[in-house]
């Protein structure tokens, strides 16, 4: 079941220590010009602040005030005192690719994004409703395989897809949960109807940034957090904990988190939950695995592990089942697992079930499993591998966004309404020599929430990624989640690779609303 969340208020904390040359009153301050910035936007996009009928209205109109008793110079120093924050916090990530390797500062937006708690209890439950499913759909493929039977997914999609894997077959799991965390993207369309974008299975990202947005809100703007009813979020880690704890096999379990270490994108987020949680963040170097039990190794002697929350990915974890010149994972790791001498979160082979082709099936797998129909919809999608979709794709390519099925972090995609002639061509081309590997989507003009710009306070597109927890007893939601904001005008990528940043997510308890 779904447990009730604690209607925790964030509390201001101590003001955040810079200078800034916030010298003018701001009682005697004329509000025209801070408040003149925000009244400049207008647009055919569905606005979060302004045209949500259930967003919290007191909430946005004391974010609106607050904005207008700022220049915008004192807005930027503000957001400039976030970033030290960030750089202080080691709060960073890399760009694969980039020849300098230079971490970076995630950009944030100091102008949260607001959601009621009415609409977000419908949110929950949609997301709650939607892994249950999966973890279900997850079971069955690995066991009696009764959706493929039924012919409603394609049994060869499944059995062949590079993220199935056969070692998990009729292997047992408590509870029937393979995927403890889960992270779902949300967006929102011109009519403010919400949609899933994407399941995150395997290794979901992001939750260290949505806690450190909301301790950075706390600190620039502590009287505007106090005058909110802002639900709590900062339960999270030791919500993790228990989770992990739920989905163990023994009693008061032993928890590490496996990171493949510092130089990984993630690194920061790693060693941000292992401090959280009170657990130790270790690396391949640091476990080994004897008559099927792992082990770590601490400077007291070794310790047994009963539970790796990993931030590996599967073709990883043990050199003598995968990759065999893996050098991120535990050898005899996988026999460990088979013998539930310990718990892997998430399960390896939970990525069959995110996958983008694997995704336009999950109504459907709702329906089967659960015998409901889905809380929130899916984004319309065409299945390159069927030939009625490939024909429409390939004609229409322009009007589309044509993703890779294995694709991620906003890498391997085509907006086509935002690509050149060529670009578009040379994609056409990908995709007619391995229509498989691919899927499309109608162009989403995808809401839009004030961000604050060189220039003025302007309107930035915008996704939302809640974080679902799940054990066999029961699944847990923090009310809030990460905003992705797309910090480039115009630009529909919200991805951090991409140049994408964050904002807080106050989820609100607004009379009004």
């Amino acid at each position: 079941m779904l447990k009730e969340n604690r209607d925790t208020t964030s509390n201001g904390l101590e003001t955040f220590d810079v200078k800034l040359a916030l010298t003018t009153s701001l009682t005697t301050r004329p509000v025209a010009s801070g408040y003149a910035l925000f009244e400049q936007l207008s647009s055919h996009f569905f606005n979060e602040m302004r045209d949500s009928k259930s967003v919290g209205r007191e909430a946005c109109q004391r974010i609106e005030q607050w904005l207008s008793l700022h220049t915008l110079d004192e807005l930027k120093q503000l957001n400039q005192a976030a970033k030290q924050h960030f750089l202080y916090e080691g709060i960073t990530f890399t760009v694969y690719g980039e020849d300098e390797g230079i971490e970076r500062t995630i950009p944030y937006d100091l102008i949260p994004r607001v959601i009621a708690r009415k609409e977000w209890n419908t949110l929950s439950l949609g997301c709650a409703q939607r892994v249950k499913a999966l973890n279900l759909f997850l079971h069955d493929v690995y066991h009696q395989q009764d959706i493929l039977k039924s012919g409603i997914i394609p049994e060869l999609q499944v059995l062949t897809h590079e993220a199935y894997l056969p070692q998990m077959c009729k292997h047992n799991l408590k509870g029937k949960i393979y995927s403890q965390i889960s992270g779902i993207d949300i967006i929102r369309d011109r009519q403010g109807e919400f949609y899933v974008l994407e399941d995150n299975l395997r290794t979901p990202s992001g939750v260290s940034y949505m806690l450190e947005s909301r301790k950075i809100s706390q600190k620039l703007m502590p009287d505007l957090c106090q005058q909110n009813n802002i639900m709590g979020i900062e339960q999270y880690p030791q919500l993790l904990r228990e989770i992990l704890v739920e989905n163990a096999y023994v009693d008061n379990p032993f928890i590490v988190v496996l990171t493949p270490g510092r130089f990984n994108s993630a690194y920061y987020e790693h060693a941000f939950l292992a401090r959280e949680m009170d657990v130790p963040l270790v690396t391949s170097r640091d476990l080994y695995v004897e008559n099927d039990k792992v082990y770590v190794k601490t400077i007291k002697g070794r310790q047994r592990v009963d539970v790796i929350y990993r931030r590996v990915d599967d073709a990883f974890l043990d050199p003598l089942c995968f990759k065999p010149d893996s050098t991120l994972g535990v050898a005899g790791l996988m026999s460990a697992y088979m013998q539930h001498n310990v718990v892997i979160a998430n399960a390896p082979g939970t990525g069959v079930a995110d996958d983008k082709s694997i995704y336009p099936y999950v109504d459907k797998m709702i329906h089967f499993y659960l015998g409901e129909k889905a809380i929130l919809k899916n984004v319309p999608t065409y299945q390159c591998r069927e030939k009625h979709d490939l024909d429409y794709v390939l004609s229409n390519m322009e009007q589309l966004v044509v993703k890779e099925a294995q694709g991620s972090g906003g890498y391997g995609m085509l907006i086509g309404p935002q690509a050149s002639a060529q670009e578009v061509n040379s994609f056409r081309d990908k995709v007619a020599a391995s229509p498989n590997l691919y899927i499309a989507q109608p162009t989403l003009e995808l809401s839009v929430s004030p961000t604050l710009s060189e220039s003025n306070i302007s309107e930035r597109h915008i996704d939302l990624r809640p974080f679902v927890l799940s054990s066999p007893y029961c699944t847990e939601i923090v009310p809030g989640g990460l905003t992705r904001v797309a910090m480039q005008a115009g630009s529909l990528v919200v991805n951090s690779s991409q140049g994408g940043g964050i904002k807080d997510t106050w989820v609100v308890d607004d009379l009004r609303s």
